[in-house]
């Protein structure tokens, strides 16, 4: 008994003498952001959107333009970083840049798919990445007047923002929300960077959806940066279609720029490059870059 509570006093005292368990280290935050709530009520969702702001921002009195970017759970940092790096070193005017988050309680890829792509895919055989819930799609429509509805608002209620200079940055499903608002109401940005669109996504419906727009309209007032990279092409063995599986994507935006260019649209501007060596992966910082450098590198005051 005696060795027994021995023991148990030995056991307290190196106890007592063990240093307290170290605390979680802290996470690592982006300076001069913020993580605002603003609720999509025609949608009955709630988002997020991730707000930075430029070095000068409160020091200055001035408006900056706004570069909104989806997919901002991994974009919205890369975005951020490049516009901050550009201004501060290479001369590019200072902007603010706000991420739009996915529907809070949604699956990424479930949210992406269905707030991003313009239709139900008419063949599919897509699996939900949330169980118990079907894959949903076809709001792009319904999410773009979310943002001119509701973010574009709260933006310029809360920010020294240039609401006259939005830019829209956008990637893979991405760029297909910007084609569509694009067609939808084409002055909802000043200038749109659209990096690698998905155009063969339901058998090509875009192209489709630009044909009806040339037909109804005989001018379409936008900027356009398209940006994709060389290496999404068609694999080996395979025969191009309108297909995810058989999509040349370098092909079919080349097409798809071909096509708005051959309108004649009087104030329609569209820039696209292709950039060596990149795929659907790593192109988009290379998209970002130029895209911004086209528009804020040249308006520069």
């Amino acid at each position: 008994m005696k060795a027994l509570l021995a023991a148990c006093v030995f056991s307290l005292a190196a106890l007592a003498a063990a240093p307290a368990a170290a605390a979680a280290p802290p996470p690592y935050v982006l300076a001069n952001t913020e993580v605002r709530d603003v609720r999509a009520g025609a949608l009955g969702r709630d988002y997020q959107v991730f707000v930075a702001l430029p070095d000068s921002y409160a020091t200055s009195k001035r408006a900056y333009p706004v570069v909104f970017v989806v997919d901002a759970d991994y974009a919205f940092p890369v975005v951020r970083n490049i516009a901050s790096r550009l201004s501060r070193h290479a001369g590019m005017e200072e902007a603010i840049v706000v991420g739009l988050s996915y529907a809070k309680g949604d699956a990424a890829v479930f949210s992406r798919r269905r707030d991003y792509t313009p239709t139900t895919p008419r063949t599919h055989a897509y699996r939900s990445d949330m169980p118990g819930r079907a894959p949903a799609f076809g709001e792009a429509s319904a999410y773009g007047r979310y943002l001119t509805g509701e973010v574009f608002p709260f933006i310029a209620r809360h920010y020294r923002a240039d609401m006259g200079r939005k830019i829209f940055v956008g990637h893979s499903y991405g760029s297909l929300l910007g084609l569509q608002m694009m067609l939808d109401a084409p002055r909802s940005f000043d200038h749109y960077i659209l990096g690698s669109p998905s155009l063969w996504f339901d058998a090509g419906i875009m192209f489709e959806r630009e044909r009806a727009y040339a037909a109804r309209n005989k001018d379409l007032p936008a900027s356009v940066s398209f940006g994709i990279g060389s290496l999404e092409t068609l694999a080996p063995g395979k025969k191009r279609s309108r297909s995810e599986e058989e999509a040349d994507m370098v092909a079919d935006l080349r097409e798809f720029d071909a096509a708005l260019k051959g309108r004649g649209y009087r104030h329609l501007r569209t820039r696209l490059k292709v950039f060596a060596d990149e795929d659907h992966a790593s192109v988009l910082p290379m998209v970002v870059t130029h895209g911004l450098r086209d528009y804020l590198a040249t308006r520069k005051r």
